[in-house]
């Protein structure tokens, strides 16, 4: 019985490459943990993260197991995990750390916790008094601490993760209602620094939990994130600036200006002109016809010609890759909050606005709009093309226009008058 309890932790202290403490008859002795092998039986030149886990076993971040293999699809525990974000030399600590009340960390993973706390990982004030050690870490919680130890690197990822408390998030979970609050700043500056991404069935899988492969590559791309300024990430700018203005057209088509004073009549007012968005944003809009309310939540304009990694962190949730436009217009997403006054059909719906950018009449019809699950319009009309709600909130899809023979303004006044007007300069 006490060599088999031996050979159990022994394991444990492989993997996290420090010493256990074992307690057995007569007394306490500590034994080393074994160095790792040059190579895993489990982990092939073909695995999809052999360069993320030999390159981590060779900072000292894993180690192997007694039986030659790494075990690449074993769970990680918070435990394991906070013991090996302690070991990341480059992260600087906080000037003064939170008290680390936790009850429930084993004695081996204690200074881990602790040095992952200072290191800003780790907010106990975001637990009760137990961390839930010993659990297996889920997504949602690996981007809280990822995210939180990057705004102890860079403060501006720490305004980042506040400036996307209204953003538009591209993962299903978020347009589907199922993503948390408290975890959906973290999983927005996660997705948009590009540390991790959403799988195959577009979910983020905030319950999912994390394997040894899979930590080994998250801690591959955290070194690389966390030397580059949040600045130089368009996707994460573009997260910014929809939390903050309701769009992304300035990172994706800067190009579009307010109208000029000078094309004014004298007599208006241009003080109340702007290329703002957040001013008219989830605010009354006149609107040409009066069948309903009218409100703009948010808008997302996608440029489909340039190469993929310069792609808006939007295109794989709207746009198909067979999906071409005509005449250089970019595509022009928005979502609606309209009020029925009394009945409103598909058409009706499309005469709110005299614009092809902001265009309620359709939404999308692309796969990948499918499988994020967007709202889209056809799920709130009956047989007869009548809204069955008198509250439909969906996406419609338009077109921003550069070539001035297509109407490429795009003007939206609020009922103060407070006018939205932006053209290509």
């Amino acid at each position: 019985m006490r060599k088999q309890m031996i050979s159990s932790l022994t394991a444990l202290a492989l993997f996290v490459g420090g010493y256990a403490s074992l307690v057995g008859i007569g007394g306490t002795s500590t034994v080393e943990a074994a160095q790792a092998v040059s190579s895993f039986k489990d982990v092939p030149a073909s695995h999809w993260a052999s360069s993320a886990i030999y390159s981590a076993v060779e900072k000292g971040y894993f180690k192997g197991y007694a039986d030659g293999t790494f075990k690449p699809g074993l769970p990680v525990t918070k435990a394991e995990m906070a013991s090996i974000l302690a070991r990341l030399n480059d992260q600087p600590e906080l000037p003064t750390a939170e008290p680390n009340h936790f009850t429930d960390v084993p004695e081996w993973a204690k200074n881990g916790v602790s040095t992952a706390i200072a290191k800003g990982f780790i907010h106990p004030s975001s637990y009760k008094d137990k961390l839930g050690a010993q659990a297996a870490l889920e997504r949602g919680e690996m981007a809280e601490w990822l995210t939180q130890g990057l705004s102890v690197v860079d403060s501006d990822y720490g305004q980042a993760l506040s400036d996307v408390t209204n953003t538009v998030i591209p993962a299903k979970e978020y347009f589907t209602g199922k993503l948390a609050d408290s975890q959906k700043n973290a999983v927005a500056v996660a997705l948009g620094t590009g540390l991790m991404s959403v799988a195959n069935d577009k979910t983020f899988g905030v319950n999912r939990t994390t394997t040894r492969a899979e930590v080994a590559v998250l801690l591959s791309r955290y070194a690389s994130v966390a030397k580059t300024k949040p600045a130089d990430l368009q996707g994460l700018n573009e997260l910014r600036q929809v939390g903050l203005t309701g769009t992304n057209l300035g990172v994706i088509a800067p190009s579009y200006q307010v109208f000029p004073e000078n094309r004014y009549p004298d007599s208006y007012d241009y003080s109340k002109v702007t290329d703002d968005f957040s001013k008219i944003r989830n605010k009354e809009l006149n609107t040409v016809t009066k069948y309903a309310s009218a409100k703009l939540k948010n808008w997302v304009v996608i440029n489909p010609y340039v190469k993929e990694t310069e792609r808006s962190i939007y295109y794989p949730v709207f746009v198909d890759e067979k999906d071409k436009l005509l005449r250089g217009a970019y595509y022009s997403f928005t979502e609606y909050d309209f009020n029925i006054i009394d009945s409103m059909s598909r058409l009706q719906a499309g005469s709110l606005f005299n614009s092809p950018t902001i265009n309620p009449l359709t939404s999308p019809n692309s796969k990948a709009f499918r499988e994020y699950a967007v709202p889209h319009m056809n799920n709130l009309l009956s047989s007869k093309g009548i809204f069955n709600v008198k509250n439909p909130i969906y996406w419609g899809e338009g077109l921003l226009h550069f070539d001035k023979t297509l109407n490429p303004e795009v003007h939206l006044t609020l009922k103060d008058g407070t006018t939205f007007y932006i053209v290509p300069n």
